[in-house]
């Protein structure tokens, strides 16, 4: 019923930016908390950012410390999208980086919480 996709994602060099979109597909998800999160090859996924609904189109924002003051997120309702714009890429922040969104206020750093989740966009930071 709802299906999330992300792009943007590629090969830069340490200190450049990517700009990661999720797009939903399905039902409007305007009261939908969504995230971001990250696994790298022989590490669990964790937490990036994410994007909680209060009300109308008031929202908070949350993110791990590693890309505090690095990434920003913001989303877009009449484009059931979520955005996650990183500047000052590391080579730490090479992952596959996906899209999730919770129906309901989930635990905000915990996947499990998730409900729906996009197919993963490759991100490579190169040194």
């Amino acid at each position: 019923q709802v299906q999330l996709v992300e792009s943007g994602g590629g090969l830069v060099q340490a200190g450049g930016s990517l700009r990661l979109s999720c797009a939903g597909t399905g039902r409007t998800f305007t009261t939908y908390n969504m995230a971001w999160f990250r696994q790298a090859p022989g590490k669990e996924r964790e937490f990036v950012a994410a994007t909680r609904w209060i009300s109308g189109t008031s929202y908070s924002a949350d993110f791990a410390d590693s890309v505090k003051g690095r990434f920003t997120c913001s989303r877009d309702n009449a484009k059931n999208a979520l955005y996650l714009q990183m500047n000052t890429l590391k080579p730490e922040d090479t992952a596959v980086y996906y899209c999730a969104a919770a129906r309901g206020q989930p635990l905000v750093r915990n996947p499990g919480s998730y409900d729906y989740w996009g197919q993963g966009t490759q991100v490579t930071v190169s040194s």
